[in-house]
């Protein structure tokens, strides 16, 4: 049996409470023998391609390489004529768009995710993202790459634009907004793992690799599922066809962001299963934990507020709060270091709401009504959390500089 890091733990956590009662309707269960090994051998393996093109870069020249890699995700390879072979090689694989990937379904799967509007990114960073730092595995990297003295506000909306950018018109087409951000997002996790794998404090036996497949499986589906089953649980309904276009445009997302095979879902019920498994093999909470969550539940209070600043971010910061300990429940947020007496009066409020709008997304041209709504109510949340728009990759331009 192949080794595994020490922080694979010895049996399979329980994952939150709202993700365990979806997974029990479903059918879902704890991995098996096979795929419990597999979750543990996943926290050695990275991206191999991506990772080659890294080293090959570095040792190149990579200031002289990043402009022709930006070409590419922005033009194509076609249009980088003096591209070098391993940029020509990664390239032709990444633009050569699996025979499974269907289009329409790219298209509706954006669609319902947007539907959630802020409901949907406030479970995206409530739960997913700030539920996420009780995997201290996580912790270990994003520690030894500024997560502090960036702040949790910078990088929650730095993600969010990403997710954004995969989300918006035909993002996932050839060279669109959300396939140029996911390989940016894909570099720069390379840069990441080259660097703080390399690092004298790093343990290898304990914590594996860094930003490993495992990990990356766990984010893919946190950020995408996971929003999709709490909006659910706050009313919005969502039809089995809507539920698994939500999975074949994540399974897309997954395939440009070199997640393997086996951590892509088929189904919507699959990327629940792909959650249930690999929450369940995360690291326990640690000192970080409490380092990174309480600052970030407490981002609401210095957010970007026209009129009456004061008032609203109490009231966000309170608004949030709710969600977070509604969907994770007291003994999360005792780890969490945030405080467990919390009235899910949120989440309550907008079950009306989403229960008539799921209603009206019935009528002809609903979704598409629905979207462009969701859209906008997402483009206001983000100019609350920063006053000019995020920039995904600028994490990779800096680590392209230090190489």
């Amino acid at each position: 049996m192949a080794t595994v890091p020490t922080r694979h733990p010895d049996r399979p956590h329980r994952p939150p409470a709202i993700v365990g009662g979806f997974a029990a309707m479903l059918g879902v269960t704890s991995p098996d023998p096979v795929q419990w090994q597999q979750l543990g051998e996943g926290l050695l393996v990275g991206d191999e391609a991506m990772d080659r093109l890294v080293d090959w870069m570095v040792t190149t020249g990579a200031r002289q390489i990043r402009p022709l890699f930006d070409r590419a995700v922005t033009h194509g390879i076609s249009s980088v004529p003096e591209a070098p072979e391993p940029l020509r090689e990664f390239f032709a694989a990444v633009e050569a768009v699996p025979v499974w990937v269907d289009h329409e379904k790219l298209v509706r799967g954006a669609k319902v995710m947007l539907t959630g509007g802020s409901d949907g990114m406030y479970i995206a960073r409530d739960v997913a993202m700030l539920g996420g730092y009780q995997f201290s595995g996580f912790n270990k990297t994003l520690l030894r790459t500024g997560a502090l003295e960036k702040g949790s506000n910078q990088r929650w909306a730095e993600t969010m634009q990403w997710a954004m950018d995969v989300l918006s018109e035909d993002g996932l087409s050839p060279q669109g907004l959300g396939y140029q951000s996911t390989i940016r997002v894909r570099l720069i996790h390379a840069f990441v793992r080259r660097h703080v794998a390399a690092l004298p404090d790093w343990q290898a036996d304990d914590w594996g690799l860094p930003i490993n497949q495992t990990d990356m499986a766990a984010t893919l589906v946190g950020a995408f599922i996971a929003p999709s089953i709490g909006s659910m649980g706050m009313g919005l309904l969502l039809t089995p066809a809507e539920t698994d276009a939500v999975a074949h445009l994540v399974r897309y997302v997954g395939w440009l962001l070199g997640v393997e095979e086996r951590w892509l879902p088929h189904s919507f019920r699959d990327g629940v299963r792909v959650l249930v498994h690999t929450l369940s093999a995360l690291a326990d909470p640690d000192e970080s934990t409490r380092l990174l969550a309480v600052p970030m539940s407490r981002d609401p209070l210095s957010w970007n507020y026209d009129r009456l600043p004061a008032v609203r971010r109490r009231l966000a910061y309170a608004q949030h709060l709710s969600v977070t300990g509604t969907f994770l429940g007291r003994r999360a947020m005792r780890a969490l270091g945030l405080p467990t007496v919390i009235v899910p009066w949120y989440p309550a409020l907008r079950i009306p709401t989403n229960l008539v709008r799921s209603a009206t997304r019935l009528l002809p041209g609903g979704l598409d009504r629905a979207a462009t709504r969701g859209a906008r109510e997402q483009d206001r949340f983000m100019r609350v959390l920063v006053s000019a728009g995020p920039t995904v990759g600028a994490a990779a331009a800096r680590l392209t500089h230090a190489a």
